[in-house]
C-alpha cells in the first residue's frame, strides 16, 4: 500500500514538472516574438516586458510652422529683390557719369579717344624728330655763316684827312673767314684781303687788321673753339 502511494505521488510530481517546462517555454516563445517584432532588446524577465511606444507623426508637428517659414521666405525674396533694383539703379547711374566723363567731343567712347590721343602722341613725336633734323642741319649751316665782324678805322697816310681807311674781319663760328683791308689815300683806295682759317691768317697781319680780327672772334658764338681761335690770332700777331 505504501508502494503504491509512493508511486503515484512520483507521477503528480512528474506532472508538474513538465506543465512547469511547458508554460516556461512558452513564455519565451512569446518573449522571443515579441522582441523580433519590436526591435528591443530583450527584458531581463518576462515581467519587464513593456507594450511598444506608438509612432511619432512629423508632419503634425512640423504643420503648424510651415505657413510662418513661407512668409518668411517670401518677405526675404522681396527684401532681396528691392535691393537688387537699388543696385542696378545706383550702377546705371554710375555708368552714365562715367560715359559723360570719357565721351570724346565726337560722342566716341574712351577706348576712340584714347586711341586718337596715341595718335596725336605718334604724329607729334615724328614731328619732332623731323624739325630735330632740320635743326642740326640748319645749325650746321650756320655755323658756317658769317656771324663775327670786327671793324677797325685808321688813316694810315699823313696828307689825307678823316679815318678813311678801314680793316674788316668777317668770320662764321670757328673763326673761320678773310679779312678785307682798304687803304685810301689823295691818289687812289687799295683793297687786300687776306684768308682766315680758325683765327689764323694765312698771311701776315698788320696791326690794324690784327685788331679787327680780334674784335670779331671777341664777338658771342653760338660754337665752342672761340678760346682756341684768340689764342691763335695772338699768336700770329
Amino acid at each position: 500500500m505504501a508502494g503504491g502511494d509512493g508511486g503515484a505521488a512520483a507521477d503528480v510530481a512528474g506532472r508538474r514538472g513538465q506543465e512547469r517546462q511547458s508554460r516556461g517555454a512558452k513564455r519565451c516563445s512569446s518573449l522571443r516574438d515579441h522582441l523580433l517584432d519590436s526591435g528591443r532588446p530583450a527584458p531581463a524577465n518576462a515581467a519587464d516586458a513593456r507594450p511598444e511606444d506608438p509612432a511619432i507623426d512629423l508632419n503634425a508637428l512640423v504643420a503648424p510652422y510651415v505657413g510662418a517659414a513661407i512668409a518668411g521666405l517670401g518677405i526675404g525674396v522681396l527684401i532681396l529683390l528691392v535691393l537688387a533694383l537699388v543696385q542696378a539703379r545706383r550702377i546705371g547711374r554710375l555708368r552714365r557719369r562715367l560715359d559723360g566723363i570719357t565721351r570724346g567731343s565726337d560722342g566716341a567712347d574712351l577706348g576712340a579717344v584714347l586711341d586718337a590721343h596715341l595718335d596725336k602722341v605718334y604724329a607729334v613725336a615724328r614731328e619732332l624728330d623731323d624739325l630735330s633734323a632740320r635743326s642740326a642741319v640748319l645749325e650746321a649751316i650756320g655755323r658756317r655763316a658769317i656771324q663775327r665782324v670786327g671793324l677797325v678805322r685808321y688813316n694810315p697816310f699823313e696828307d689825307t684827312g678823316g679815318n678813311q681807311s678801314f680793316a674788316l674781319a668777317l668770320t662764321d663760328a670757328s673763326g673761320t673767314g678773310f679779312i678785307v683791308s682798304s687803304l685810301h689815300s689823295r691818289t687812289g683806295t687799295r683793297v687786300y684781303a687776306k684768308a682766315v682759317s680758325e683765327g689764323r691768317s694765312e698771311g701776315a697781319l698788320s696791326e690794324e687788321e690784327a685788331e679787327a680780327l680780334r674784335v670779331a672772334l671777341a664777338a658771342p658764338a653760338p660754337s665752342g673753339g672761340t678760346g682756341r681761335a684768340r689764342d691763335r690770332v695772338a699768336r700770329t700777331a
